[in-house]
């Protein structure tokens, strides 16, 4: 487990996909190595978003957060794409919504101004893990339906959306099995994200 300054950390890779309310799921099983599909497992997420007044962190592709709910509650830093994917960052939730040391030291190189409140994200998640024969998990699928205010224009926003994180058992060929996972969902109503993360759409953007 993390110590309060060090953190756990890995490289996220994942679909994202805009869809309707009514949007359908979509029968995973049709993707090449997709044996099984979990039961579904509910979620409520309650994410805090911080930056400072000029907002540094955000024009240097970070993103710093707060977040109870799931597996992974605690203190998160995304950082700017590598490639496919973005590095995370991950401290334990700790006492108090004071930001961790740990957390002060990394974006340190950022910026060292205050942090305040820039945005708060609620999810309610419906999570599913799309299972190899073997059982090993290829890939984490989530339907979130977000509740998010953007907290210094005081403007909020709702919608819904689908996430495909490929997982500790990714297929040996990931980009072919995202290709075709990403055929599966647009077959079912899926359109492109409109936004690259939750907290740009949340800002606007």
């Amino acid at each position: 487990m993390a110590s309060p300054d060090e953190p756990s950390q890995s490289l996220e890779i994942e679909l994202k996909f805009d869809v309707d309310d009514a949007t359908p799921l979509p029968d995973w099983t049709s993707v090449s190595g997709v044996a099984s599909v979990s039961s579904p497992e509910e979620r409520e997420l309650d994410a805090r978003y911080l930056d400072t007044a000029d907002l540094a962190l955000a024009r240097a592709g970070y993103a710093v957060r707060r977040r109870t709910g799931g597996p992974d509650a605690g203190w998160h830093i995304k950082g700017p794409r590598e490639g496919d994917g973005r590095r995370e960052w991950h401290w334990p939730l700790g006492d108090d919504d004071r930001v961790p040391d740990g957390v002060r030291a990394a974006v340190a190189k950022v910026t060292d101004a205050e942090l305040t409140p820039l945005a708060r994200i609620r999810n309610t998640r419906t999570a599913y893990h799309l299972q190899g024969a073997d059982g090993g998990v290829l890939a984490e699928f989530v339907d979130d339906h977000v509740r998010a205010t953007d907290e210094r224009a005081g403007v909020e926003r709702t919608w819904r959306e689908w996430e495909l994180e490929l997982g500790p058992a990714a297929p040996d060929d990931p980009a072919g099995f995202l290709a075709e996972a990403s055929e599966v969902a647009h077959a079912a109503g899926a359109r492109p994200a409109a936004s690259d993360s939750k907290l740009a759409r949340t800002l606007g953007h």
